[in-house]
């Protein structure tokens, strides 16, 4: 973290960014720009990292990686003397003027208390990894996709599996059956698939086969899973997969505080993506909306801006801050 304002060095920062993905990166540059003092506490395991290569963030015509994409915008924020805190945020608590942060720095086993007025969580989440047998981590090696909306126009007309059930996982196979494939299967893994009238006529309508036995051996070819076999000895061959099995959202910080949030943890905010807490914000994945990288950029633009602002103002926790925070709108 680079010093650029006169406040005293034991001064609370003007605010903590947890997380250094996308979202939490684009705010700090930002805050660099507007010479706030702020610390980015990273993990070290954005999701974004396991994207392969996406051609859909504006600019880069030819792709990138998630990982040259977290490169480049570090490579940025460095030429503001910033650089990124590896570490883990294990507790944060409200504090009068602000929070207080416990914070694990990798390579340390002392953990530190960051006092700051206020936080932007940027935690993101984690694909849930479909059970294949003996072979973990399917989403996280690449072996399985997590995002058409990312990659999906480069897989249009191949033959594809959406890995998933319910209405999650027959959301997102009518997706990629309506927009880039007429050869769409929908593996349950063996999980119940009831499809009502309605939902029976969306998988006609669409040409979408539906196995529902749980797979017992697959076969890797290269970087690509290809071979799925099924319990009744069916083989099923596939050039892309998809996972839609679902997130878990890394919100736990911000649910501990009371932050309001939907049946699957991500977390409500406004459009200055403020939380219900007053002084958390929250941006990217962890955030209730559209899951893309330019979506969690622009989240934390918003947020940064706002925390500007308000950076000479009382926090929500001084006298008179309540009234300072009232403009909600």
């Amino acid at each position: 973290m680079a010093e650029l304002c006169t406040k005293p060095a034991d001064a609370p920062l003007d605010c903590l960014i947890v997380g250094g993905g996308p979202a939490g990166l684009t705010a700090a540059l930002y805050l660099a720009r507007f010479e706030r003092r702020f610390m980015v506490v990273d993990a070290g395991d954005s999701r974004a990292s396991w994207i392969p290569i996406s051609h859909n963030v504006p600019v880069f015509a030819d792709g990138l990686s998630g990982k040259e994409l977290l490169e480049r915008q570090r490579e940025h924020l460095a030429r503001y003397g910033f650089h990124v805190a590896p570490g883990i945020v294990r507790d944060l608590r409200k504090a009068k003027g602000g929070f207080v942060a416990t914070v694990e720095m990798t390579g340390s086993e002392d953990a530190i208390e960051v006092r700051t007025r206020r936080v932007l969580l940027a935690t993101g989440a984690d694909d849930i990894e479909p059970s294949f047998p003996d072979l973990p981590d399917a989403v996280r090696r690449g072996l399985v996709r997590y995002c058409p909306i990312c990659d999906g126009y480069e897989a249009r007309g191949r033959r594809i599996a959406v890995i998933g059930h319910g209405e999650r996982g027959l959301g997102e196979a009518i997706f990629v059956a309506r927009t880039y494939s007429r050869d769409v299967t929908l593996m349950t893994l063996g999980q119940v698939m009831d499809l009502d009238a309605t939902g029976a006529e969306r998988v006609a309508q669409h040409g979408i086969k539906i196995v529902r036995e749980p797979v017992v051996d697959l076969t890797i070819e290269g970087s690509r899973l290809t071979l799925l076999r099924t319990a009744c000895g069916t083989e099923h061959r596939f050039e892309v997969l998809y996972s839609a099995l679902g997130l878990r959202i890394r919100s736990k910080l911000a649910v501990a505080l009371g932050a309001q949030h939907d049946g699957t943890n991500a977390l409500i905010v406004d459009e200055h993506n403020r939380t219900t807490v007053p002084g958390l914000y929250a941006a990217g994945g962890v955030v209730r909306g559209l899951d893309q990288i330019v979506v969690a950029m622009g989240h934390g633009a918003v947020a940064a801006t706002d925390i500007h602002n308000r950076c000479e103002l009382p926090t929500e926790e001084e006298v008179d801050g309540g009234a300072a925070n009232s403009d909600r709108a």
